[in-house]
């Protein structure tokens, strides 16, 4: 992406998240560990789950991050913008809006997230690749 590219999203970004209430919330291991039992993530992939989590976005729901080819990682779960969500209309691949992968309500983002997983599997999030993947990671115990 070209410098001015991308002083041109941020801009669209922080005029975007300036207009849209964003709030977030940020969870212990146990927590998180507990919110994704509850919404019905395969227990045995439940300690993969949160370490990609504490990866990708530090367990914080409203994080954004700029990633390649102009996308956006989203929330919790970072959900690429453009490949799974489009901003301001249902779309993408889970036909959700982007804005409610950045919001404290994590049906949509669980839903999503467990759609990519079906489809590319773990190695679709590169915290995942880096921290997570190779190593034996169990259900924390909370």
């Amino acid at each position: 992406m070209s410098k001015s590219a991308a002083v041109a999203l941020t801009l669209v970004l922080g005029i975007f998240l300036n207009q849209c209430v964003v709030t977030g919330k940020r969870y212990t291991r146990c927590g998180l560990t507990n919110l994704l039992n509850d919404l019905g993530f395969e227990r045995s992939y439940i300690g993969h789950w949160v370490c990609l989590i504490e990866s990708e976005s530090g367990k914080n729901t409203s994080k954004v991050s700029t990633r390649a080819n102009n996308r956006l990682g989203l929330g919790l779960f970072q959900i690429l913008s453009r490949d799974w969500c489009t901003f301001r209309k249902r779309g993408g691949m889970c036909n959700v809006h982007c804005e409610d992968m950045l919001d404290e309500y994590l049906i949509d983002d669980a839903n999503c997230a467990k759609k990519i997983m079906q489809e590319l599997g773990f190695k679709a999030w590169n915290g995942w690749k880096r921290g997570c993947k190779n190593r034996n990671l169990p259900m924390p115990l909370c």
